[in-house]
């Protein structure tokens, strides 16, 4: 459970709140009802209910729920029914359009989304049979980045797992290569039971691979379009985790990346997989160097 104070943190996203807004705005029509799992301070179901919609939003936190309770009467009166209950084993009265769910942690750690979807849709088949709702995140794309990271801190030394500022430069952090995909999926499809990776990197700079970075993308909304479909997306604060073993790199070394963990487990089980190594450089064999040396002129 996510104490108040961290719901307030979430607030002041301003990316966060224009990005589920706006996917809110595109997604939810007036007359559709809307579930909310996991409410929180209830800013989901506001936006919901200012398209007209009627929202049920569900939340177990008992402070959480009184701030919600106090604020979504404040500021939508009855368009949104406020229930206090697990949303692990909430199933609705009726069938609904839509499911805002954003119980999210970047890397899928911590939280419970895949759990509290993956176990909704169970029931809500159970219930009603199909089709399903409409999930607000639509889809997850996760991605990893061999870097180089500076732990120390006022000169003293300390690896440990560091958020950082998605939209602002780092410059303790060294970027040894380019981030790739290890996970992409739709709430809608079966759901991961785990998150894994099993990458080749190839360094782009020289240095030491002390750290992972994680990113992840929310993708809110995917609106059809022509000649691609557009998306509405929120992309999370990003995660560095310190390695266990790190390797130094040179410019154009592979390395291989691999982890795995459960999703919503924690950032620990991540660490504790997490591995990198470094291919042997090819060194040119003679014959080689000797096709490769320049021509020399004669006088």
């Amino acid at each position: 459970m996510i104490p108040l104070q961290y719901h307030a943190q979430m607030l002041t996203d301003a990316h966060r709140m224009q990005s589920f807004s706006d996917a809110i705005a595109a997604v939810v029509r007036p007359g559709m009802h809307v579930l909310d799992l996991g409410a929180g301070t209830g800013v989901l179901s506001f936006f919901a209910a200012q398209q007209g919609a009627r929202v049920t939003a569900v939340e177990r936190e008992p402070g959480v729920f009184a701030a919600a309770q106090s604020a979504l009467a404040r500021n939508v009166g009855p368009a949104v029914t406020l229930v206090h209950a697990d949303a692990r084993e909430f199933t609705p009265s009726e069938p609904v359009d839509v499911v805002l769910c954003e119980m999210m942690h970047t890397g899928q750690l911590r939280e419970k989304q895949i759990d509290v979807i993956g176990s909704f849709k169970q029931r809500y088949a159970a219930a009603f049979g199909g089709p399903l709702p409409r999930f607000v995140p639509e889809a997850c794309v996760q991605a990893v980045q061999p870097v180089e990271q500076d732990f120390s801190f006022h000169g003293y030394h300390v690896p440990a797992p560091l958020f950082q500022d998605q939209f602002s430069l780092q410059p303790r952090t060294r970027e040894l290569a380019p981030p790739a995909p290890y996970q992409a999926f739709f709430y809608n499809d079966p759901l991961p039971t785990s998150c894994d990776a099993d990458l080749t990197f190839t360094a782009e700079l020289t240095g030491e691979c002390n750290a992972l970075r994680i990113i992840t993308k929310n993708l809110l909304a995917v609106q059809p379009g022509f000649p691609v479909p557009t998306t509405i997306d929120w992309l999370m604060g990003y995660l560095v985790v310190p390695l266990a073993q790190p390797v130094f790199l040179n410019t154009g070394q592979q390395v291989d990346v691999s982890f795995s963990y459960t999703p919503g487990a924690e950032i620990g089980a991540l660490m504790a997989s997490a591995g990198v190594t470094a291919r042997p450089v090819r060194l040119p064999d003679a014959a080689t160097s000797r096709r490769a040396a320049p021509l020399q002129q004669t006088a």
